[in-house]
């Protein structure tokens, strides 16, 4: 199965994706991630104000197969997160990369570890390896 890997998104190799701008950082998770879970049941995130650490986990993802921990690309601080899918974690499948956004941090250091991060090549390398 195909899945798009959009070009301006950068990848961790644990599914999360990462748009940056400016110093506000999207995070949410690939479709490739949502179509190994299957039917999204229950969503945890972070509260705004808390801190996220790269590589740490900010929340969890709770499908009907598994439970998984949600891993932050980037350092910083939480300044939005995505509640509507709280109450229907199930939308996250509809629009992963546009309306499935899970939460947004304003980030300690614009070119901190930005690029120890996946492209969208190398993550659909990495991926295509595991189907």
């Amino acid at each position: 199965m195909a899945f798009d890997y959009p070009e301006d998104l950068k990848y961790l190799d644990t599914h999360e994706y990462v748009r940056l701008d400016g110093e506000i950082a999207t995070i949410g998770i690939t479709a490739f991630a949502i179509d190994q879970l299957g039917d999204i049941v229950f969503l945890e995130l972070p509260e705004i104000g808390d801190e996220v650490e790269a590589g740490e986990g900010f929340g969890t993802i709770e499908s009907v197969k598994a439970v998984e921990d949600l891993k932050a690309p980037l350092s910083g601080t939480v300044i939005e997160r995505n509640d509507g899918l709280i109450d229907a974690p199930e939308a996250i499948a509809e629009d992963p990369y546009g309306e499935g956004w899970l939460i947004k941090i304003r980030i300690e250091d614009p070119d901190a570890d930005f690029d120890d991060i996946l492209t969208a090549a190398e993550y659909k390398s990495q991926v295509e390896g595991e189907e």
